[in-house]
């Protein structure tokens, strides 16, 4: 079937990988994948809902999309976690929609759309969020060519109160070593020099397998090409001592982790169903930067929780402070239908949520300037995206960057470099988030 397929894909790295895999089983069934929406014949949307702003966006994009089936568009697919939460809720209230398939139900993309073509029916395939998922399916990079996401993992045994997720995605489950290597083989062998690795709780990898993440990050450094290996979602409760040495020595692994720790107060933590509490963070931040030389750590932050006070406010904002974390993504509690803390009491109000919120982007502003103008003068591994016309430089991230997320890096050099091509760099500026750099002798 050479229809035209159009993708629309929202919300999280992982769920990148989901519409990667389903653009791989569309093209090897033979249809012809178009980046512009004008021209498909098929729209997907593969939605998120984690939170009141992405199920928004989600809703968004679905309507957009539904404006082109005036036109071209014939047929409008709606995938992932709306699709999953809200299944009767869609084919209800939008009828524009033809299929829905849920968050273990991608793999039946061809099938289904092909079912459609041929009996004009609409189709719900909405099943269990626990059903093991096909690790064995093609897919298609949308990612640059020298970059990849790969997850290792499904679903969450977490139960923070304030996340759906495990509702929509399942109890966890490893992906199969096996399964990891032979993919991140086939990446590397198509350019990919830089293995993202997600899952809910990345961290968690192993633990129902009888394995491990540090085992798997050494099997994974094994592999010729790859030359950076990121880890994203660590909850610092799975965070042991072996997967820290082993970011420590493993030089494939750059020295940078991203961490959710959500809060630091102890009377909110518990509330969120966190294990952690507020000294153990402390002292898993101290131990890594004492063991991980340069170690870059990104973490979020969840304010206006249901019952945070001004004491639980001003402790989490006085540890933002004292700790200087180097990258921290900050959001304000959303109230989530389905999870425990919907209806807990001290529900707060969101003018104060924002005032708080604010607070602490304006003091991370500072940190992140200070710790940016602290780094001038040294050295840094970085790689090339692009070329900016404007300033005359390239453009890239360091090392401590995850792409889409954190900062960049404006490269002046020379000698003409490549997208995808790791160089030494020197920082000579900055900006609060981007550091301004030239390439060394040595590069």
């Amino acid at each position: 079937m050479n229809k035209k397929i159009g993708f629309i894909s929202l919300g999280c790295a992982k769920n990148l990988t989901d519409t990667e895999t389903m653009l791989g089983i569309l093209s090897e069934d033979g249809f012809v994948i178009t980046a512009d929406a004008k021209e498909a014949d098929v729209i997907v949307v593969n939605t998120c809902a984690f939170i009141d702003s992405a199920k928004e966006e989600s809703i968004g994009a679905i309507l957009e999309m539904a404006a082109y089936k005036e036109d071209k568009c014939e047929l409008l697919v709606v995938t992932g976690c709306l699709a999953q939460r809200y299944c009767e809720d869609i084919r209800s209230e939008l009828p524009e929609v033809d299929i829905i398939l849920g968050t273990t139900d991608y793999a039946r993309i061809a099938e289904v759309i092909k079912n459609f073509y041929q009996n004009h029916e609409k189709i719900v395939f909405v099943g269990d969020e626990n059903t093991p998922v096909d690790y064995n399916l093609p897919r298609v990079q949308s990612t640059p060519v020298y970059t990849a996401y790969l997850k290792i993992a499904d679903g969450c045994d977490n139960f923070c109160t304030y996340c759906i997720i495990p509702k929509l995605r399942g109890k966890f489950r490893s992906r199969p070593v096996q399964s990891i290597l032979d993919e991140a083989k086939s990446l590397a062998s198509d350019g990919v020099k830089e293995l993202i690795l997600v899952a809910q709780d990345t961290a968690c990898y192993g633990k129902d397998i009888g394995t491990n993440l540090a085992a798997l990050l050494s099997m994974l450094s094994e592999i010729d090409g790859i030359e950076w290996i990121r880890l994203q979602y660590c909850y610092p409760e799975n965070i042991t001592q072996e997967l820290i040495d082993e970011i420590q020595t493993n030089n494939k692994v750059v020295k940078y982790l991203d961490m959710p720790i959500q809060h630091i107060s102890d009377n909110v933590l518990k509330k969120m169903g966190r294990r952690s509490r507020g000294n153990q963070v402390r002292e898993l931040i101290d131990n890594l930067r004492s063991r991980i030389n340069g170690l870059v750590i990104r973490t979020s932050l969840i304010v206006g929780f249901p019952g945070e006070n001004e004491e639980d406010f001003k402790e989490l904002e006085a540890f933002l402070r004292e700790y200087k974390l180097d990258r921290v993504g900050m959001f304000t509690y959303s109230k989530e239908e389905g999870t425990p803390a919907f209806s807990y009491d001290g529900q707060i109000d969101e003018d104060v949520k924002l005032d708080r919120m604010n607070t602490l982007m304006t003091a991370q502003k500072d940190i992140s300037f200070s710790l940016n103008q602290n780094r001038i003068g040294t050295c840094t591994t970085a790689i090339i995206e692009g070329y900016d016309e404007s300033e005359f430089c390239y453009v890239g991230r360091c090392s401590g960057d995850t792409p889409d997320v954190d900062g960049n890096v404006y490269v002046y050099s020379e000698e003409e470099l490549s997208p995808g091509e790791i160089v030494e760099v020197e920082i000579i500026d900055c900006t609060e988030y981007d550091l301004v750099c030239k390439t060394t002798s040595n590069s």
